[in-house]
């Protein structure tokens, strides 16, 4: 590792003027991707700002059809919870299969939405779902959140501060994992909301998280797994790479679909 300042604010006001007064400042969450990434020394910030000492950044509250996860609740607490488990089943079964146990319980939903991994599991849940980022400036609806691999719309300075998911009528998550790493080769989150279908696939996208128009048009007239079996997934904007080519994602996108829509 590179040397660098170590900051542990005990409130957001206090991690806000920490990064403020330092333009190379990186903030640190759950540590699951900065760590080994400061570890093989391919980034150098000036210093670290820790939001695990924040307590109004982790939690979760189910007030009516709006299910809120504070960004630093970890996934294991997410997978456990009976808020979870009760609003949106699919969610809670999401994050019990995100990585390893000691992933489990140190990563958080606010690092993950934020890294935007092209693979990771949580931005499916977001877009699905049509959530809404709370940050300390504003609040972003998920279709403008995730701009791209690696990349979303939150400005220099701005930090996560909670994920606000309305509660679907029926909703199901399911992904082809790779071993190793236990990241989606293709993840697909189905959701039947109040305004309407929504189907997000993460995992095969060249540009990460998006959502699946023609498997959304098959959902809405009949939600169920036999919808999708006449659905044809094309594989251009698909990402092609070891572990496999565009046009397996393509049909791998389908046979999960399924599978998520079953699970519902």
């Amino acid at each position: 590792m590179y040397n660098f300042e170590y900051v542990r604010p005990s409130s957001l006001d206090e991690a806000a003027k920490a990064l403020a007064s330092n333009g190379e400042a990186t903030l640190l969450a759950g540590g699951q991707t900065l760590l080994p990434t400061l570890r093989q020394r391919l980034a150098q910030p000036s210093a670290l700002v820790d939001l695990s000492g924040i307590s109004e950044l982790s939690g979760i509250s189910l007030k009516g059809n709006t299910l809120e996860i504070g960004a630093t609740t970890s996934h294991a607490a997410v997978a456990a919870s009976k808020d979870v488990n009760k609003a949106i089943p699919a969610l809670a079964h999401l994050a019990s299969t995100i990585g390893d146990n000691q992933v489990r319980h140190r990563g958080t939903i606010g690092g993950s939405i934020a890294n935007n991994d092209p693979a990771a599991d949580y931005p499916a849940a977001v877009l699905g779902l049509g959530a809404t980022v709370v940050t300390n400036k504003r609040k972003i609806a998920a279709d403008d959140f995730f701009e791209g691999l690696f990349t979303t719309a939150l400005d220099e300075g701005e930090i996560v501060t909670s994920v606000r998911f309305p509660v679907p009528k029926k909703a199901g998550y399911a992904k082809f994992e790779q071993r190793a790493s236990r990241f989606a080769l293709v993840g697909v989150f189905a959701a039947q909301t109040a305004n309407g279908v929504r189907v997000a696939v993460t995992g095969a996208g060249e540009n990460g998280v998006f959502r699946s128009s023609e498997l959304e048009s098959a959902l809405e007239g009949s939600f169920s797994a036999d919808a999708v079996s006449g659905v044809s997934i094309p594989a251009n904007g698909l990402m092609g790479d070891l572990h496999g080519s565009a046009q397996y994602r393509a049909a791998l996108i389908k046979a999960v679909a399924e599978d998520a829509v079953a699970a519902a």
